[in-house]
Parts: structure tokens; C-alpha cells; sequence
């Protein structure tokens, strides 16, 4: 079905089959990219609407937030070179073909995770990118112009890496950049781009990307930038017990000391993975405020290791959730990640431990709180209008009960409808705007001229 996003003044979502939000079984209103108000079950908007849209056949949940995804990626997903590996051996594997991405593949790469995340749900696509080949030094600029074009709220952390093999690091020279050209762009993009308000559709973070990868100075001149910009900070911390072996071995330290020395202990702050603290350690990063995104399905395919996603909270550090790189996850697909999160969190706390409550609050307020945001994550009178609908009409779900719980035990993983900022962007499971039969292939003979093995 063909329908503009455009968005009438006032629309009434009428009586979900079921929705996420406290007292709203009557539907919720949108008014310009807000939520205006949420109605009561039997009950009728406050104020007239300009259109209804019968909701009955639906599951509405806040738009997913995803906190950490590395786009590029995509063209690298179940390559023989890194198959059945963990971290450090995975990462070798694969920096001998990354340098080999150029703009017109990374272009296509990001497009097609935008709108892998989009077709999940996904209304805030956060992706970090650390990868810059010479001819690549515009890669946000690509980030942002995909994003705008498709409609989805983004979140676009500059990614670096410093420190290469010969100066004690892990990536190869040809994947390195200085710090000063890295510090250089980052305040290009910051200007550029990032939107700090409440309701930005662009906002831009600095992500170094690991220990192991860059220098202390770019972790604290990074620091600087984010707070004169009101930016986030970024990073991969704690994914493996090597990094913490390297950390011990390069810097005398572990991880979390490492973060606190250069000036990372802050609620601008949020990590990636976040698998191997101590209880001191947990502690400290709560009581810090820093966030961590649970990235539970690469945490499984490379073994790396199971967050401590509830000591994290209760210590005070806001959890989200990410689908991670598609090389290492093999997919973009945040809403199935709802459901890895749910199932690795049980195996660790038990069946009542976590619900799929839990899952789904992550993977919204959540990964919202990761970002910095509360304006986004959830369905309340002056939030933004970010919101996945979802159908139970496949067989997957024949015999379910609770509409909510259904969504994420058994398996949901298409949105028939998702809007962002008052405009729908997904309509009857498609992409308004992108031919996604075209775009697989395109995506995929790239990725097989560039990184195929033959």
C-alpha cells in the first residue's frame, strides 16, 4: 500500500490489540512529532482529531533504541576469515580486508542497516563508526545524509583509532588515523551536525574505540570536546577477558582505572559490552553514572561473555541494548536482539529474574537513558512520537495470550508500522522510499567484489 509519511495535525491511534504504556488501552494522540496525550481504555481523546488510524490488529511499544552497531560491517557478515573465532583473533581476521571499504560500499552498507534497524522497530539508530581507509575521511557526512534521507532518528558517534601494531596497538597501519586529524574531524562533525535539543533528529557522539586502539591523550582531548559540545562519549570497554589482560600488560591497570585516568568516568559516558567488571567495579561505574549497552547476541557468537546487566542497574548505570557489528552478530535486527537479551539474562538470573519487561524496557528507556535522552523510549504525553507497531497474524504467534510477551518470546521481528517523529517511515512492512529488493543487491555484489574470498 502507497501512503505519504505526511502527518496530519492530531492522529488518534484507536484501541491497540495491546500497548507498552501505563493506562493508555484506548490508544494514544499524536499531535506534530509528540505524543499529545495517551486515552484510557472505552475512553476518546480529549480533544477532537483530524484522523484515526484503527490500531486493533496491533502491538504498540516505543520505537527501539539501538546503542551500538558498527554499519560498516554489513558487508562483512558470516565471512569464512572470521567464522568460529572470539575477539582478538576475530578482529585480526578481519582488519586484513576492512581497508578495502570505499564510500560508495560504505554508503550502501549504512543504508541497509538504517533500514534493517527501521524494519525491527528501531526509531533510533545509534552506529559506530572507527573506521577511516584513506578516501573514507567523510564517513559521518554519509551517516547523517542516509539517515536524513530515510527519516530515522540517528545518533552518529565519530569513531578512532590511533594506535596501530607498531605502536603497541591491534589494527593494522593502513586503518589508523593521527590524533590530531581525528580531534580535527571530531570538531568538524560536532559543528556540522550535532543537534543537542530534546526532539534532535541528528545528534553526534566521540567514540574512540577501544584500549587497545587508541591513546590516552585522544580518551582525554575527546573528553574535552564533549563537554564543550554537550555531547556523548563512546566506547568499547570490558567486551573480553584478553582486553583486560592487554590492559593489565600495555597500562598496568584494568579497564575501569583505565576509563577513570582519562576522564571517562561520567554520565556523558556509555560502553559497549561492559562484560568483565568486578563488583568494585560495577559499583564505581554505577555510582558514576556511566551507561553500557548489552550487546547479547555478538556476546554469544564470539563468546565473549555475559553483561552483568543487574548489578549494572542496581548500581545506577542506565542499560540498553545493541545489535552490535553485523559481522559479529550477523544481523541489524534490534527487535531480535529484545529476545537474546531476554534468554541469555535468564540463563545467568533465572526465569523470574527477568521478564520480557525488562527485555523490552533495555531496549527503550533504556538505551534512551545510554544516549542521554528523555525525549525518546517511551509512550507518554510529551515524548516524541517514535512508535513500532506490531502484528500477531503470523503462525509464530497462533495460541499466544498476552500480546506483549508474545512479541518477544515468540520471536517477533518485522514491524508492520513504525513511526518516527509523527511521520510513519515503515508502512505495511515496507520502507516508505527504498526499494529493498535493489538494495540487497546492490549491497551484496559489493560485498562480494570487495571482501569475497574467491
Amino acid at each position: 500500500m502507497m501512503e505519504s509519511s505526511a502527518r496530519p495535525r492530531r492522529l488518534w491511534l484507536r484501541d491497540p490489540l495491546a500497548i507498552l504504556a501505563d493506562g493508555a488501552g484506548g490508544g494514544l494522540v499524536v499531535e506534530g512529532s509528540r505524543i499529545a496525550e495517551v486515552v484510557a481504555a472505552g475512553a476518546r481523546p480529549a480533544r477532537p482529531v483530524d484522523a484515526t488510524f484503527d490500531a486493533s490488529r496491533h502491538v504498540v511499544i516505543p520505537g527501539l533504541v539501538n546503542t551500538h552497531h558498527h554499519f560498516f560491517q554489513t558487508l562483512t557478515r558470516a565471512h569464512p576469515a572470521a567464522i568460529n573465532k572470539p575477539l582478538f583473533p576475530w578482529l585480526m581476521a578481519l582488519y586484513g580486508i576492512w581497508p578495502r571499504l570505499t564510500p560508495d560500499a560504505f554508503r550502501l552498507a549504512t543504508r541497509l542497516a538504517y533500514t534493517e534497524l527501521l524494519l525491527s522497530g528501531c526509531t533510533t539508530a545509534g552506529d559506530h563508526h572507527y573506521l577511516f581507509p584513506k578516501g573514507l575521511e567523510n564517513a559521518v557526512d554519509i551517516q547523517v545524509e542516509e539517515a536524513r534521507s530515510l527519516g530515522i532518528r540517528a545518533v552518529v558517534t565519530r569513531g578512532s583509532m590511533s594506535l596501530s601494531e607498531k605502536d603497541g596497538g591491534l589494527p593494522p597501519e593502513t586503518l589508523v588515523q593521527d590524533d590530531d586529524a581525528i580531534l580535527t574531524d571530531s570538531e568538524r562533525v560536532l559543528r556540522l551536525f550535532h543537534d543537542p535539543a530534546p526532539g534532535a533528529m541528528v545528534q553526534i557522539g566521540l567514540a574512540p574505540c577501544s584500549p587497545f586502539a587508541v591513546t590516552k591523550r585522544l580518551m582525554r582531548e575527546s573528553a574535552g570536546l564533549a563537554e564543550r559540545f554537550d555531547c556523548r562519549l563512546h566506547t568499547h570497554l570490558g567486551e573480553t577477558l584478553d582486553e583486560n589482560a592487554y590492559c593489565l600488560e600495555a597500562f598496568g591497570q584494568r579497564p575501569v582505572d583505565y576509563l577513570e585516568e582519562v576522564g571517562w568516568m561520567t554520565r556523558r559516558a556509555w560502553l559497549a559490552h561492559g562484560i568483565h567488571f568486578n563488583d568494585d567495579e560495577v559499583r564505581r561505574l554505577g555510582a558514576a553514572g556511566v551507561g553500557v549497552c548489552h550487546c547479547p547476541a555478538s556476546n554469544m557468537v564470539l563468546a565473549s561473555g555475559q553483561c552483568r546487566t543487574c548489578e549494572l542497574e542496581a548500581a545506577g548505570s542506565p542499560v540498553g541494548l545493541g545489535v552490535d557489528g553485523s559481522a559479529s552478530s550477523d544481523s541489524s535486527n534490534l527487535m531480535e536482539g529484545v529476545r537474546h537479551a531476554l534468554m541469555i539474562n535468564r540463563l545467568t538470573y533465572g526465569a523470574e529474574a527477568v521478564t520480557h519487561l525488562d527485555a523490552l524496557r533495555w531496549a527503550t528507556e533504556g538505551s534512551a537513558a545510554c544516549l542521554g535522552r528523555d525525549d525518546i523510549g517511551r509512550i507518554a504525553p510529551g515524548r516524541e512520537a517514535d512508535l513500532a507497531l506490531f502484528t500477531l497474524d503470523e503462525l509464530r504467534f497462533s495460541g499466544a495470550h498476552d500480546p506483549l510477551a508474545a512479541l518477544v518470546l515468540c520471536g517477533a521481528h518485522r514491524a508492520d508500522r513504525v513511526m518516527v517523529a509523527g511521520a510513519w517511515r515503515v508502512i505495511d512492512g515496507e520502507p516508505l522510499g527504498i526499494e529493498t529488493g535493489r538494495l540487497r543487491e546492490e549491497h551484496s555484489r559489493l560485498a562480494r567484489h570487495l571482501f569475497g574470498t574467491a
